[in-house]
């Protein structure tokens, strides 16, 4: 992957260091600083695990800015620090920093019912629910972007009415006010009452009451139909080729993800965050204000609050921060108001690790150790298959599993397979997916992608092995339930079942058994039964239980195994990842 050099544009970023050379003297830390960040960016664009830009600073401006990798790649136009990027989800603390200026002017109140200000909502949840709560995600509407038809939502040009009717007549997941549950259709609505109050559209009041003032003169609404000058186009990586990610009209997304921006740009918004030329400190600071529980975080309006890790020495810095994703973007910006240092990376090819990155570089801030990022030992793997063969390949394979050089990853690995497969080396194929059921056993897509391999080999048996294997640890498994009958075979048997009265005896609530005299907080998960099945609830993130045994079960998404001990009734037990204790509370 190519890059621009990036010293050079380090070193102009921070200003005083070029005036320091000038008069012959150095400034040796920001210079190191700026050397540090570029090669373990640097590295992590050669390892084909970045493509985009980055901006870092701290109180006394910016320290480093680059762009690595491909804009446009049909066109191989490189990545600037001027490159504009979709934000996706950054774009909330904009709308919600336009709220609190309408709340400032006394056009909106923070406590009032929505349905003061939308009329044509449904009144019943309009006099529930608040701006408060809108801003804060904890509305109960349902996320629009996860409902099934959203594929076809996304490709059409939607208005405000469109988009809310999506969602209006839909049931409130949770009382508001209940809980944290992250909807863009609260950001969706929360645009439509800026409009409203104003009597302008969203986009005119983003210009007239952010961009304008600032002097973001990169920065606007996202239309796909404008020509945008440096508008980075959007991608996937598929294994290791890039793919055109795909086409989502920008109306869709609207005041919870539609704005464009660059890393230069939001610089502006940071610093001027720390002013009152937007709005006074008084309705800024609520915009940091722990409003929502968010897991171990804590949601304010627009904004993630939390804290942020150090390199890797265990030791942490409040920031404020928001990732996005959009197809083929994602965007993470952190903010530490501590030491007034932010860290921007924007990034066009979706799925890079920002939040790996961002902690590197804070460690790099601080003076601190730091980790630099690990080749995929899968994508190497493939290059040795084709270079060397496979026997070759697979001693270098299991001598390089333990290097502190690589890691392990399960979908990669995956992706290796299906490329060999693709170029017909069916037996090479079978080999990696072998190695990826020894590495990954509680997948059920492994044995699914082991199977596919097999049967291709005329191995029907062991293929039929591996499906009922994947089957059984994901019931929804609709690939093996098809292959599986295609052979006359019957699935009824495969999925282990579980009384409903064991099922409703596990269900409550688990606290997590902390080690004597730890301070912290309290870590709770909510085993719910439903429909005759069990669902776990982790802070907000809930997720099937997968029956493998009476009280043993598993996440199929992730492969978490759960144990639960109910041997006594009245002391029930749960293990999490075959790590973690907890005992039910209720």
């Amino acid at each position: 992957m190519n890059r621009i050099p990036a010293i050079t544009s380090a070193i102009v970023g921070t200003g005083f260091v070029v005036l320091f050379s000038l008069l012959g003297m150095t400034y040796a830390l920001g210079q190191s600083k700026a050397q540090k960040i570029d090669q373990l960016i640097s590295t992590y664009a050669d390892y084909g695990r970045f493509n985009g830009t980055i901006l870092v600073a701290n109180a006394d401006g910016i320290l480093y800015k680059n762009g690595f990798g491909w804009a446009n790649l049909e066109w191989e136009i490189q990545n600037t620090a001027d490159t504009k990027f979709r934000l996706a989800s950054i774009t909330k603390q904009f709308t919600a920093l336009l709220i609190m200026q309408l709340v400032e002017e006394g056009k909106l109140s923070l406590e009032a019912p929505i349905s003061t200000y939308l009329p044509n909502f449904p009144k019943e949840k309009g006099d529930q629910i608040t701006i408060h709560h809108l801003m804060t995600h904890t509305s109960g509407i349902p996320n629009f972007t996860s409902f099934p038809n959203y594929r076809e939502v996304m490709r059409r040009p939607n208005s405000v009415d469109d988009l809310v009717r999506l969602f209006a007549d839909s049931s409130l997941v949770f009382t508001p006010g209940e809980r944290h549950a992250y909807s863009n259709s609260a950001y969706v609505l929360l645009g439509q009452i800026i409009e409203k109050s104003t009597g302008k559209t969203y986009e005119q009041v983003l210009q007239d009451q952010i961009f304008t003032p600032l002097k973001m003169d990169n920065s606007g609404y996202d239309h796909h139909h404008q020509v945008l000058k440096k508008r980075a186009a959007g991608y996937y990586i598929n294994g290791r080729t890039f793919v055109n990610a795909n086409y989502i009209d920008m109306s869709t997304p609207y005041a919870a993800g539609a704005i464009y921006s660059t890393v230069e740009d939001l610089y502006l918004w940071d610093r001027a965050l720390y002013t009152e030329k937007l709005v006074s400190q008084r309705y800024r600071d609520l915009l940091f204000e722990k409003h929502s529980q968010l897991g171990r975080m804590h949601y304010g309006y627009g904004w993630e609050l939390g804290q942020m890790p150090v390199g890797n020495v265990g030791e942490y810095l409040a920031a404020n921060s928001h990732s996005g994703g959009i197809n083929g973007f994602n965007t993470f910006i952190t903010r530490i108001p501590s030491t007034k240092a932010l860290i921007v990376i924007l990034s066009n090819t979706g799925n890079a690790p920002l939040f790996e990155m961002t902690v590197g570089i804070n460690g790099i801030l601080e003076g601190k150790d730091y980790d630099f990022p690990k080749k995929s030992l899968a994508y190497d793997l493939l290059d040795w298959i084709k270079e060397e063969g496979i026997e070759k390949a697979l001693g270098k394979f299991k001598a390089s599993k333990e290097s502190e050089k690589y890691y392990l990853n399960e979908n990669e690995m995956n992706l290796a397979g299906y490329e060999l497969l693709q170029d017909n080396k069916t037996q090479e194929a079978a080999s990696v997916f072998r190695m990826n059921v020894e590495a990954y056993p509680r997948s059920s897509n492994v044995y699914d992608s082991y199977g596919e391999a097999l049967l291709a080999l005329g191995r029907k048996e062991e293929a039929i092995t591996h499906y009922k294997k994947s089957i059984q640890l994901n019931p929804n498994n609709e690939n093996g339930l098809q292959v599986l009958k295609s052979l006359g075979l019957s699935t009824d048997s495969l999925v282990y079942k579980v009384p409903l009265e064991q099922l409703q005896l596990l269900a409550g609530d688990y606290l997590a058994i902390r080690p004597s005299g730890s301070t912290g907080q309290e870590w709770k998960i909510m085993i719910e039964e439903a429909d005759g099945k069990l669902f776990g609830n982790d802070r907000g993130y809930r997720y099937e239980l997968v029956p493998i045994g009476k009280d043993q079960f598993i996440n199929p998404a992730d492969g978490a195994s759960i144990q639960f001990d109910s041997r006594d009734k009245e002391a029930i037990t749960m293990t999490l990842f075959e790590k973690y204790n907890f005992k039910k509370v209720k």
